[in-house]
């Protein structure tokens, strides 16, 4: 199935099936992801989400991408923090996929075709992730492409109602 996997940027149109997506997902994803309001689930409010990653892509901030399996958008994948200043040059990697496409190597595959933009679109030199420190799925995801834990950052994001501790991942581009 990773076969087929593709990348591209976001578009406008993305904005009915993402929100389908997250509306079925909700509870898959509540382990790894702030809550967030109801508009986040509805269309509108992914619409305004596409063009407000749009905006930082015109300004070099992100490069937001939705992942596809053959023409159907099944996730998406996202650059972002990127720096891009000669002695800094990185981004951070983040991703996910909708639960019916799951476990079919479209991770593993979505974030090698990122790293690929990292590197020849973008001309970063670094990689960066994170991830819970429970969630072995995206950790198995981020070694697979060569990623490296390199640190907890302790504290650092409110889920479920307490602030939890991420798993730091990076890759050196080009290696």
């Amino acid at each position: 199935m990773a076969d087929s996997t593709r990348i591209r940027l976001i578009e406008p149109a993305d904005a009915a099936p993402i929100a389908a997506h997250r509306i079925r997902d909700v509870e898959a994803f509540r382990p790894w992801e702030p809550d967030q309001p109801e508009h986040f689930f509805t269309a509108e409010g992914q619409a305004e989400r596409i063009d407000r990653l749009l905006a930082g892509y015109r300004a070099g901030s992100v490069w937001p991408g939705v992942v596809l399996a053959g023409e159907e958008v099944i996730g998406q994948v996202t650059v972002g923090g990127i720096l891009p200043q000669p002695h800094l040059r990185r981004g951070s990697v983040g991703y996910w996929i909708a639960s019916p496409a799951q476990r079919q190597g479209h991770a593993g595959r979505a974030v090698e075709l990122a790293l690929g933009v990292m590197t020849d679109e973008l001309g970063l030199h670094r990689a960066e992730a994170s991830t819970g420190l429970e969630n072995t799925a995206s950790q198995r995801v981020l070694r697979r492409n060569g990623f490296s834990p390199y640190g907890v950052a302790h504290s650092s994001i409110f889920l479920q109602g307490r602030w939890r501790d991420g798993l730091l991942w990076e890759r050196i581009l080009g290696d």
